[in-house]
């Protein structure tokens, strides 16, 4: 999983340094955010997760820690110390501290490494759809993702409640490509795109 999780952090953060200086207030699939503001998040879960991998149980500054002038530089950073963190010894065998998603718990390692590769595969596509980014995630990552979302994702009446992590899944079919199908499943439009904004290349 960590070559997965690796592969895709590098992707997201080749994405993400093609954000032009005038994408910033760009709307995303993250409707309460703009680009700005969802890769904000983004750096900041990296940090928080990164800081759990390092025994972190109490102290919440980095999951709201603040953003330097320039987010692609700190995501590029923040990307490269939640991969060091991860991949450093004896990790997998221990717990996370999670506090965004449950305060009062720890998650087995290799289960909050899995949300962590299931978050920014998705908030990889929300930034690139949202800059009309093509994207180039190895053949083999999605479908891994596929089976994590099953897994740990569940749909039901939690999910229509303001503020849950995913949106209500919508429609989608068995013929459709495995992403399409997986970002529906998590509550995003595959065809969604910026007002007035045109689809990513390849997309119709």
């Amino acid at each position: 999983m960590l070559d997965l999780h690796c592969r895709t952090l590098l992707h997201s953060v080749e994405i993400v340094s093609a954000i032009r200086d005038d994408q910033w207030d760009l709307p995303t699939p993250c409707t309460q955010w703009t680009v700005r503001q969802l890769l904000a998040h983004m750096i900041r879960e990296n940090r928080g997760f990164a800081a759990a991998a390092g025994g972190e149980t109490a102290d919440r500054s980095p999951w709201t820690s603040p953003i330097g002038t320039d987010p692609r530089v700190d995501y590029a950073a923040s990307a490269e110390q939640v991969v060091a963190a991860f991949g450093a010894e004896g990790v997998l065998d221990g717990t996370f501290w999670l506090p965004l998603i449950n305060d009062s718990m720890v998650f087995p390692a290799t289960q909050a490494v899995s949300f962590h590769l299931l978050d920014y595969l998705v908030h990889g596509w929300d930034v690139a759809v949202s800059i009309g980014r093509p994207l180039a995630f190895p053949d083999d990552v999605v479908p891994a993702v596929r089976e994590i979302a099953d897994r740990e994702v569940r749909d039901g009446p939690r999910r229509h409640r303001p503020g849950a992590t995913f949106a209500p899944a919508l429609p989608t079919t068995a013929t459709a490509p495995v992403l399409d199908q997986l970002l529906a499943f998590l509550g995003r439009d595959p065809d969604w795109r910026p007002a007035g904004g045109t689809p990513p290349p390849g997309r119709a």
